[in-house]
């Protein structure tokens, strides 16, 4: 089985002025007032963005490497309101984009967005509720927020064919910027807010596993969690993170916040991403934090044994977000994440290497060795 994963979608401000139907433009920002603004700074920085885009435009090259792999099951970190609600919170960044453009999600196939996370509520309850309702009109499945506790909560199930079932449960902590109060309740909408990473926090998310897992199924959970630059990997976050795999089986622990990828670990032949980095942001001509090279995006293949759920490859694609595009990136620009990737993984065992076709691949020790013909880690 194989799934595709992702780090933050963010699809609000200047890459919803970018296609057909966006929303007004007026942002509540410090520094910026018009999401315009950030259209004129990525043309400023890499050409014109002759809008508006159609709707698959975003994704670029990512629709020719989803096409290849063929994932199962593809699952985002779907960063953005989708809403024209006007009761903005006055958090000082906000993302939101039209319903009308939300079907750009539906050309790259998308199967689950996980919602856990520090924006999904900066148009408030209402901005909340229209991006539940439009993602069922796309038939896509929400995880990590909901009407109350019990939805917010609930765990997304994904039939991948005829290999089985995909179930994933999101999650938020405060650490990556999610306000407290924005935590779901038995009455209110919001949320699945974790207290913190203890032992407490760890065991009942294992008794929520146990309560749906059946034999073979494959089980993500996903964090956004920690801050957005930095690469460093709190012990907190990989204790929780192996109390997961050992207690609750899962397969992969996606996590996501930071806006640059960051370790890999693979922990009793089961996938951990500390940080997947952003997949899509308007970012382009924002100064500072260069030398994370937030431009460069990854796209995260995972090769799974359906019958025991261990990982059996991971294949990463770099890719690049040039005029609010995927694009492919220069073979300088794929070095570089090869060598920073396996700088910071080589902390974990785990090695990132080149592979055929600009892409990477991840060994790791009593990782089975390719076969000819696949991009398997050696």
């Amino acid at each position: 089985m194989k799934i595709f994963l992702c780090g933050d979608v963010m699809l609000g401000r200047g890459i919803d002025q970018a296609l057909p139907k966006p929303c007004p433009p007026q942002l509540y920002e410090g520094y910026m007032h018009s999401a315009i603004s950030y259209l004129d700074l990525a043309e400023e920085v890499n050409g014109p963005i002759r809008g508006p885009v159609d709707l698959a435009y975003v994704w670029g090259a990512a629709l020719e490497e989803l096409a290849r792999a063929k994932p199962d099951a593809r699952i985002i970190n779907l960063e953005t309101a989708i809403t024209l609600s006007e009761a903005y919170e006055p958090k000082g960044i906000n993302y939101r984009m039209s319903p009308e453009n939300a079907g750009c999600l539906a050309t790259a196939s998308i199967d689950c967005c996980v919602l856990a996370n520090n924006h999904v509520l900066d148009w408030g309850q209402a901005g909340l509720r229209d991006t539940l309702a439009r993602l069922h009109q796309l038939g896509i499945k929400p995880a990590g927020a909901g009407l109350d506790l019990a939805q917010a909560s609930e765990p997304v199930i994904l039939q991948a064919g005829s290999e089985g079932r995909v179930i994933v449960f999101s999650f938020a902590t405060t650490t990556s910027g999610t306000p407290r109060r924005w935590a779901a309740k038995p009455d209110c909408p919001g949320v699945n807010l974790l207290p913190g990473l203890s032992d407490a926090t760890a065991d009942a998310i294992v008794q929520k596993v146990n309560e749906v897992k059946r034999l073979q199924d494959i089980i993500i959970v996903s964090i956004h969690w920690g801050p957005n630059w930095g690469y460093e990997v709190p012990d907190s976050e990989r204790k929780f993170a192996h109390e997961l795999v050992n207690k609750a089986g899962i397969s992969i622990l996606h996590g996501h916040s930071s806006h640059h990828p960051k370790a890999i670990e693979v922990d009793n032949k089961r996938l951990i991403l500390y940080g997947c980095g952003d997949f899509l942001n308007d970012y382009e001509g924002i100064r500072g934090y260069e030398e994370f090279r937030g431009d460069l995006s990854l796209m995260y293949f995972a090769s799974l044994d359906p019958a025991t759920a261990d990982l059996l490859a991971l294949e990463l694609v770099p890719l690049q977000i040039r005029r609010f595009q995927l694009a492919r990136p220069s073979s300088a620009d794929v070095d570089w994440l090869q060598r920073t990737l396996d700088r910071e993984s080589s902390h974990f065992c785990t090695r990132v290497t080149l592979a055929p076709g600009g892409r990477l691949a991840l060994s790791w020790p009593g990782a089975k060795q390719s076969e000819p013909g696949q991009s398997h880690a050696r």
